[in-house]
Parts: structure tokens; sequence; C-alpha cells
């Protein structure tokens, strides 16, 4: 019986027999020249769907298994980490870049946790958020680890998730003034959720822990 394939990033589909993959599209910023090759490659292979996902991707429907390896070769592109253990994605709103409400500037932010974490193997799967203004177009307080721009800075959100049981974020602090702080806070989340000796889903590890211990060790305080 066929499976997903991890490590070509390809999704097994409904008829047991075809594939979905999505090319990595860091906060779904792309241009015209990487429209136009994923259509180039999905006409060539007869991909019979394109799919605009949640997660900001571009998803190529029902894809021939002896087609993966090439269609990667011809995209030339990383794989979307869109299953596996590990941070899956990070969802970017416009922020100041674009959108006349927002405070902050999330795209810049955003991208650089993309950089930092994306595919980053961890104990189970991580959903990240960033968000320019409290209106929250990322979707932070349902993300593992959620920021979200104010007129005084940034807002860190922890153990949130939209899953079979959808469980909203605490707040884990506010008011930190920079993107290296935010930087900073995130890595220590991460070094504990890697050392928390869990398995589960950040916020459920979380849990288990206490959240007063959780918020003690990694703010120091």
């Amino acid at each position: 019986m066929k499976k997903d394939i991890l490590e070509k990033g390809a999704i097994l589909q409904r008829d047991r027999e075809s594939y979905a993959i999505a090319p990595h599209i860091p906060g779904g910023i792309t241009d015209t020249a990487t429209l136009r090759k994923i259509c180039d490659v999905a006409d060539r292979y007869g991909v019979r769907e394109l799919k605009l996902t949640s997660a900001q991707r571009i998803a190529l429907m029902g894809v021939k298994e002896e087609d993966l390896d090439a269609i990667w070769r011809d995209l030339q592109e990383k794989p979307g980490a869109a299953i596996g253990l590990c941070v899956r994605s990070v969802k970017i709103c416009p922020g100041t870049t674009w959108c006349k409400r927002a405070v902050q500037d999330s795209i810049a932010l955003g991208l650089r946790i993309d950089a930092l974490y994306h595919a980053m193997e961890l104990p189970n799967k991580m959903k990240m958020g960033v968000s320019g203004c409290m209106l929250s177009c990322a979707e932070v307080a349902v993300k593992d680890i959620g920021v979200m721009g104010t007129p005084k800075g940034w807002r860190v959100y922890v153990g949130g998730n939209a899953g079979a049981r959808p469980q909203l974020a605490e707040l884990l602090t506010d008011g930190l003034t920079t993107d290296e702080e935010v930087l900073a806070l995130i890595a220590r989340i991460i070094a504990w959720y890697r050392n928390s000796g869990s398995e589960l889903r950040l916020g459920k590890a979380i849990e288990q822990a206490g959240f007063e211990r959780f918020r003690a060790e990694v703010l120091g305080g």
C-alpha cells in the first residue's frame, strides 16, 4: 500500500495513487517568474490541479509517483514542509509593507523566522504565525507560536492549534520592542520544547509542565 513519501514532500491523495507536493514559498511571497515556472511544470507533467493552501503555498495536486523526481528537478525549489514532525509553516500577513492597518513589519520578522525554523525537526509538528496588527490575519491564536504586532511592539503567544481539538494560545509576553528580542524568545521556546521530553504538540507539552513553570523557564524569571 502506498504511503506519504516524506523525503520527497509528497502527500498521498484520496485516490491512494497520486500525490500532492508544495514548493516552499516563504510567507506566500513570490514573483511572476516563479508562478510561470510552477504553471509550466504543472502543464508539462499533466498535474490535475493547483491549490492555494492555508499555509501560503501552491500545492500541485494529483502528481504521479513516477513524476515526483522530475517535477522537483524542474521546479528547482525546496519542498514546503507540509508533512513530518517539524516546523510546517510560518504564516505571515502583509504587515507595514502593504497593509494600511499594520503597525509592525511582520514580513521582515516573519521571513527571518521562516529562514531559521522552516522544516526544523521537532518532537511534533509546529506551526507559527506573524501578524502585523491585532486583527491577526496570520491567526496567531491558533498557532503553536504566534507573534502579534501592537503599537508598542510585539506580543508572543504559545500553545495554540486548530486541529481536531482546537486550543487557543496563551499570551506569553507583551511589549517586546525589537525583532531580536522576539527571535531570542522563540529560540528559547524551541530549546525548551526540544528538551521537554514530550512528544505532544507544544501546547500539550506546556500543559504537562505547567504554564507558569514554562513561562519562568523561557522568560528567565
